[in-house]
């Protein structure tokens, strides 16, 4: 992030944060605001219009149907001002600035005055995205997520999408401990998803195979019962298969990571863009995921959970919490590779499960283990869809066993690494009780090992110290 600055990144690190004068976002926030109100307005007045009733009549005229439009229309228009007016206040009133330890304050509220202070030194990721309405009129969102309990998120919209593209790089800035106008990092795209590879491997999902099955299911008995009429169903269920695969297609469309100094850059959509920035070492763990028809292209999904981004509202929403929608398997473990260094790898040592739990786990038995490597635990189950999760032991944040009647009665025991939340779970499931109990104590050791050696949390700062991080270092297409 120093392309612009001959500075080293020490001189940068030392720099004093500087509190900056409070801004307000782009002042086309109200319009957008107001847009985004006119689909409920207009469904509030043909709600209160289909609601009336005959009335009396002037000639061929329905007086009464015709006040009430007139009401319904006069309604419309002191709603449209209302809401108008309550988004120049809520523009007013929000306003956001960074202070003298470099922190991001957020001041905001209407009625109730609300402030914000979000610690860029717990930055989590910040996205940069583009709603279709904002985009049409060249404006963006940007989101920012802090490590912390609770609602550790703020959004601010909308600014155009150079200022919040310039905002973005700020905040990295800052959180990396450099001076906050060192500009943007320099990027280098490591691979971008072939649209005819996404488009097949969502026609292969399990979800729509089972969306499939279920509508033929449905089509059949509809049928049987009431003859060539219960073909009328398939007008009703058909269609859900495809537009559950065409809403993902729209999502995942042109999906492309690349990394630089800052962090993990991840962008996509096809109407609406999101583009999120995870700063170094935010990725808590990985998971690769291989559905029964990828198989034969040896294809897999690769979900993260980034620490701070599990809860609230939309958990992991839009393409957040995936890293990759779909790759082979070798595309996939070289880009894990570069985020987690040493962790891409899925041919561990694995521990499996006894053959005495078939009789509780009949379909996935074989395909259920647990490993261990000087850097990371990792954990497989599933046998329709096959998932190896893995998680650097710096990461562990506890670990202990689950065991019920029937697993007592077999002896197993069921382990379970605790992380932050997300899409990713760390579950060894129906291990042998006593070695069990031996990972338990041997994965809570390293992990308190790990932590011990973990650097600064100003990521720039550590690289100072210990010499550059993978993100330094020159990459390649993969």
């Amino acid at each position: 992030m120093t392309e612009q600055s001959g500075e080293s990144p020490q001189d940068d690190a030392a720099a004093t944060p500087r509190a900056t004068e409070p801004r307000h976002t782009h002042p086309l926030t109200v319009l957008v605001t107001v847009l985004r109100s006119i689909p409920a307005v207009l469904a509030a007045g043909v709600v209160l219009v289909a609601q009336t009733g005959g009335g009396q009549w002037v000639g061929e005229v329905d007086v009464s149907w015709l006040l009430v439009v007139a009401a319904g229309v006069a309604l419309l228009v002191v709603l449209a001002v209302t809401v108008a007016g309550f988004a120049y206040l809520s523009w007013t009133r929000l306003t956001y600035y960074f202070d003298d330890t470099g922190d991001l304050r957020v001041d905001s509220g209407v009625l109730t005055k609300k402030q914000r202070r979000l610690a860029l030194s717990r930055l989590q990721a910040v996205d940069v995205n583009q709603p279709l309405l904002a985009r049409v009129v060249g404006m963006a969102e940007v989101k920012v997520e802090v490590a912390g309990a609770g609602d550790s998120r703020v959004t601010l919209q909308y600014l155009t999408y150079a200022q919040a593209q310039a905002f973005r790089d700020e905040i990295l800035a800052r959180a990396a401990g450099l001076r906050p106008d060192v500009g943007s990092a320099p990027q280098n795209v490591i691979v971008t998803v072939p649209s005819r590879d996404l488009v097949v491997s969502l026609l292969l999902s399990s979800t729509t195979l089972v969306g499939v099955l279920a509508t033929v299911a449905i089509v059949a008995v509809a049928v049987l019962t009431e003859g060539a009429i219960g073909f009328l169903a398939l007008l009703v269920t058909g269609g859900v298969p495809i537009f559950a695969a065409f809403g993902a297609f729209v999502r995942f469309f042109g999906f492309t990571v690349a990394e630089s100094p800052d962090g993990l850059r991840l962008r996509s959509g096809l109407t609406s863009t999101q583009a999120q920035t995870v700063p170094p070492g935010r990725v808590h763990a990985v998971e690769f995921e291989q559905p029964l028809l990828w198989r034969s292209r040896d294809w897999v999904r690769v979900q993260i959970t980034v620490a701070g981004t599990g809860g609230g509202d939309e958990q992991q929403s839009g393409a957040t919490g995936t890293l990759l929608p779909v790759a082979p398997r070798h595309v996939a473990e070289a880009v894990v590779d570069r985020v987690l260094p040493g962790l891409g790898a899925t041919d561990y040592d694995w521990v499996p499960a006894p053959q005495r739990v078939r009789v509780r786990a009949p379909i996935q038995w074989r395909n259920l283990g647990v490993a261990a490597s000087d850097l990371a635990f990792a954990v497989r189950r599933g046998r329709i869809v096959r998932r190896v999760a893995v998680v650097p032991h710096a990461r562990t944040q506890s670990v202990h066993l689950t065991q019920g009647p029937w697993q007592r009665r077999l002896g197993v025991a069921t382990l379970r690494i605790d992380i932050a939340p997300g899409p990713v779970s760390v579950l060894g499931l129906h291990q042998d009780a006593v070695g069990a109990r031996a990972t338990v104590d041997a994965q809570a050791e390293r992990a308190r090992a790990a932590r011990a050696g973990a650097g600064p949390e100003r990521w720039m700062a550590q690289a100072a110290v210990t010499g550059p991080t993978p993100t330094d270092l020159p990459t390649s297409q993969v």
